[in-house]
């Protein structure tokens, strides 16, 4: 059975009024102020009959790569059948921010998460992330970084946003916030300097949203959740154009705490990778345009952790061009 511990969850319509007010808002500061879109506000939502009947709880938290209410939706079945597997109930535990999640983690206070690539190529060491599975994607466990425009603009190229507004993921997202950051200084340039205004959605289709709508000119999402989009919801991506890809990059993993006992360590990750093979786990993960649970490899981290190292040069290295 699946509990639910909300500190974020569902928005809707919520979501679109908050972007909107935030970009209509008079400019407390210069042209490169960056705004953040708070979400901390939200309306708990709890399953009927979620009592726990004396069975142990894992803790499994989703970083908000999708917006709580899709996340609620798309994991719901997943941990659902991960608690029948086990005989454990599970608790899902949801924050705003990739990092409260990694906190939450190294403190011990999460078992298992669902995360983002670039906090756990970043903060394994630090938090105690111990990699367990990778899913695969029409046959790859490689995702990328997508540019996006609304379909209707006439941007064509990461230069043509220059003095537009932009959206970031989230300030640790890898492919909503670290990737557009290298791709400007490559050209020298720096966001807050680049672009006239930027703002934080925190899930990558809170910016497909904000993007299709007009809200934001332009914005850096995640491949997989802007493909998933483009099959379940395609009247939302149509409105969207991809103007950019990145490299390839290791999918967004599966860790569990280094406070999790080996044996129940080694009972999730079978059952993961054992789900395609099973009928109710198949169509649960057909659901999630999910192929398979790997075993991962953590090389397929290290570009990202060469990408992070670039950008902690000190500034001055990179030569940044600031404009008047």
């Amino acid at each position: 059975m699946l509990l639910i511990n909300a500190s974020l969850q569902t928005r809707g319509l919520v979501t679109y009024l908050l972007v909107f007010l935030l970009l209509c808002l008079p400019a407390c500061g210069g042209d490169g102020d960056t705004r953040v879109v708070d979400f901390s506000k939200t309306i708990p939502v709890a399953r009927p009959g979620a009592e726990t009947q004396n069975r142990p709880v894992l803790r499994v938290a989703v970083a908000a790569m999708v917006s709580p209410k899709e996340t609620f939706g798309t994991y719901r079945q997943l941990l659902d059948y991960l608690a029948g597997k086990l005989g454990w109930e599970v608790e899902l535990v949801q924050r705003k921010t990739y990092g409260e999640i990694s906190e939450l983690i190294g403190q011990g206070k999460i078992d298992l998460a669902f995360v983002c690539s670039g906090p756990y190529a970043v903060g394994k060491d630090r938090y105690g992330f111990d990699l367990l599975a990778t899913p695969e994607v029409k046959g790859s466990h490689f995702y990328r970084s997508y540019l996006i425009v609304n379909i209707d603009s006439t941007f064509q190229r990461l230069e043509d946003l220059r003095g537009q507004t932009f959206a970031f993921t989230d300030p640790d997202s890898h492919t909503g916030k670290l990737v557009p950051t290298h791709w400007l200084a490559e050209l020298n340039e720096r966001p807050e300097t680049f672009f006239a205004k930027t703002i934080y959605t925190y899930s990558h289709d809170n910016s497909i949203l904000a993007v299709a709508r007009g809200l934001v000119d332009g914005a850096a999402v995640d491949s997989l959740v802007w493909e998933y989009y483009w099959q379940r919801n395609p009247t939302l991506a149509a409105k969207t154009r991809v103007i950019r890809q990145s490299g390839p990059y290791g999918i967004p993993p599966v860790v569990a705490s280094r406070t999790l006992s080996n044996d129940l360590r080694g009972r999730i990750a079978q059952a993961l990778f054992a789900m395609h093979q099973d009928s109710d786990g198949g169509r649960i993960l057909q659901e999630l345009l999910i192929d398979r649970f790997v075993a991962p490899r953590e090389e397929w981290y290290d570009s990202i952790r060469q990408m992070e190292r670039q950008r902690s040069v000190p500034e001055k290295d990179h030569h940044a061009v600031a404009k008047p």
